[in-house]
């Protein structure tokens, strides 16, 4: 069973993921459902030259040590893919996300306007947020790359692993890869704030110390780009600070305020129009509105400032997502199922 060839193949279906998991036939994700491929079923010692196969040395120290390892692979002239080897039921399984090699330009996403022009701003803190699988790290890819196109700067991006890999065109880019060129977000941030960069990716914010470095590099001049596992803008806000010890929390929702410039929050749903994938996108700005709801903890308010300020580019979750329905790219049941207020949707969809 050739790993190359079934790659090819769940290229060629337009698949996000793919799994290989011994005593299964290897399946595909497309357009958010699992399907099993036309391919025997993989074998113990399949499953195993294949891991072999894409691990460097390195990886697969790892991997013996803890039975799980994160590490990228790239089959050229195909695509890149982002790897999580484990091991269950005391045989190798594989996730592979696929990470297409060409930058998507942000006109082709389906995203709204505003966050072309977030690639505009000289500093502060940009959040993309949602769910793994949600088109965070593509959304911000594409943001790069028009900085990329526009502005001679200094970018650094620190990923784990490196997904799409830029170009330097205007830009001077450099890509550090957790594990390989980094031990932690943390050190990469700490010494990037050293090799004079104008702007900053952080792959994730996972923890305290990246966070405060996060956000002490926005203070300090940078525009630092970030992701975050949260589904909402109030949400994104309070996770930041609940890191923080309590005696703490008062000084980070100033520092919050002062830096934080927006956050865009997405959610990935079937197109039922065509084949495809369609973000519904919340996007939150910080007007001095929000910066005072952030500085006071009323950030149970932003939802009501979001809806209030539709006019400079905000937007709710459930707003976009009725947009999306009534364009006819997503079913109404996609629709209220993924609502953060089903029932006033439904009755809105309704109407």
């Amino acid at each position: 069973m050739d790993l190359h060839t079934i790659l090819r193949a769940a290229y060629d279906s337009d698949a996000s993921d793919v799994h290989l998991i011994a005593g299964h036939q290897p399946c595909m994700r497309v357009h958010q459902a699992i399907t099993p491929m036309d391919f025997p079923v993989i074998k113990g010692e399949d499953a195993m030259r294949m891991f072999e196969q894409m691990a460097n040395p390195d990886v697969r120290n790892a991997f013996e040590k803890h039975k799980d390892a994160d590490f990228s692979y790239e089959v050229h002239g195909l695509a890149r893919y982002r790897v999580n080897a484990h091991m269950q039921r005391n045989t190798v399984g594989m996730a592979m996300r696929m990470i297409k090699t060409k930058v998507p330009p942000l006109g082709v996403l389906n995203l709204p306007e505003v966050i072309a022009r977030l690639t505009y701003l000289p500093r502060g803190l940009v959040l993309v947020t949602g769910d793994t699988g949600s088109g965070k790290s593509t959304s911000l890819a594409a943001m790069i790359q028009a900085i990329n196109e526009r502005y001679a700067k200094h970018i650094i991006t620190l990923e784990d692993p490196v997904e799409y890999k830029f170009t330097s065109q205007q830009c001077l880019i450099e890509q550090r890869e957790l594990g390989q060129d980094m031990p932690t977000f943390a050190s990469g941030l700490k010494h990037a704030l050293r090799q004079d960069p104008d702007i900053i990716l952080v792959g994730e914010m996972r923890d305290l110390e990246t966070a405060a470095l996060a956000i002490s590099a926005a203070e300090t001049g940078h525009l630092v780009l970030s992701t975050l596992h949260t589904v909402n803008a109030s949400q994104t806000v309070e996770r930041i600070v609940d890191m923080y010890p309590a005696g703490q929390q008062n000084q980070i929702r100033s520092m919050l305020a002062g830096t934080l410039q927006a956050v865009v929050s997405q959610t990935l749903f079937a197109r039922q129009d065509r084949p495809g994938m369609v973000p519904a996108v919340e996007i939150l700005l910080c007007t001095p509105a929000v910066r005072n709801l952030i500085r006071e903890n009323r950030t149970h308010e932003i939802p009501n400032v979001i809806e209030t300020n539709r006019a400079i580019g905000m937007c709710s979750l459930d707003t976009s997502i009725a947009e999306l329905y009534f364009n006819g790219m997503i079913s109404k049941e996609d629709a209220i199922a993924q609502a953060v207020y089903p029932d006033k949707l439904d009755r809105q969809l309704a109407a």
